[in-house]
């Protein structure tokens, strides 16, 4: 039976495992002293400034770890800085879109400078024309010419009734007369050139006052003209002269309207007429901002120039 204790007949006893991790710890003492030298040392440290006596310690750990560390950040770098250069590359794509969208609003601003400083001396033109002309003027822009098959010259405006725009209103712009209004609708109107073949104008030669009737070559052309012949035949009219209309305010065209300068005189032995080319100061080729003359205080959907320049 002693075989069954062990060789030595000694019974074998198996320690705990919370006995084996006893064996395996440091003495507390150990580690009371690591940490009071560690409080020492910071103390030190600190009190020391810049000549601690780490400091030799300090610098050679430095210069020992310093290249490693360098090397170790270089190696890195590549890796750690693609977030970086992903996000400043969408920045610079948002940079550059930014730009180029800003380019392309000043290229327009600069190609439509020339239009935009036209237009706006074509609307202060009818400033003035209403002070000189003594008459309101509804402001309106061409918007379509029409048709050359149906053999007139005719253009549409974008002013109606709801405008204060009625039928046979007398049309300018700041140069001179442009026609008079066929008929309207509620936002636009269809306006007779005096360059139509069919038109007709009373006018007034400037300097001797004589009257006559003007009518239209037929061409957007201003060196064509306007045919002019006075009522007294045996009246020459002089070449350089103004004309101007001698109409009513209750006609189609009001009076005192410029029309044209006379270029050319002739006459006509056989009819014993005198006929004159009257040069339009309007062109007809390039019209874009007219007024239709109304009457002061005309109600209208839009700013409406008044006789004296201003604007109600």
């Amino acid at each position: 039976m002693a075989g069954l204790g062990g060789h030595d007949g000694r019974e074998r006893r198996w320690r705990g495992t919370a006995e084996l991790e006893s064996r395996n710890r440091p003495p507390r003492s150990l580690l009371v002293a690591l940490v009071l030298a560690s409080i020492t040392l910071v103390t030190l440290d600190v009190s020391g400034g810049g000549s601690s006596p780490l400091e030799p310690a300090r610098r050679a750990v430095g210069e020992a770890f310093g290249p490693a560390e360098s090397a170790a950040a270089a190696a890195v770098r590549p890796f750690t800085a693609v977030p970086d250069w992903f996000r400043s590359k969408d920045d610079l794509s948002d940079r550059v879109r930014a730009l180029e969208a800003s380019n392309a609003e000043l290229r327009g601003q600069v190609e439509l400078a020339g239009f935009d400083r036209n237009r706006l001396e074509q609307y202060d033109g009818l400033t003035s024309a209403a002070e000189d002309l003594g008459s309101a003027l509804v402001p309106a822009r061409v918007v379509a010419i029409g048709p050359r098959q149906s053999q007139s010259f005719t253009v549409t405006i974008d002013a109606g009734s709801e405008a204060g725009v009625g039928p046979d209103m007398t049309v300018v712009n700041n140069d001179g007369l442009v026609g008079r209004v066929l008929r309207v609708t509620r936002g636009t109107a269809t306006v007779l050139l005096v360059i139509d073949p069919d038109s007709t104008v009373g006018g007034r030669v400037g300097s001797s006052m004589e009257i006559g009737f003007v009518t239209g070559s037929g061409s957007l052309d201003q060196d064509a003209g306007l045919d002019l012949r006075l009522v007294d035949d045996t009246t020459v009219p002089a070449r350089d002269d103004t004309v101007v209309t001698w109409g009513s305010d209750t006609g189609p065209y009001a009076p005192g309207v410029p029309i044209g300068t006379i270029t050319e005189v002739y006459s006509s032995v056989r009819e014993a007429t005198q006929r004159a080319v009257v040069k339009p100061f309007v062109d007809f080729s390039a019209l874009d901002v007219v007024g239709v003359m109304v009457p002061s205080g005309t109600e209208s959907d839009r700013a409406v120039v008044e006789a004296d320049g201003s604007l109600r």
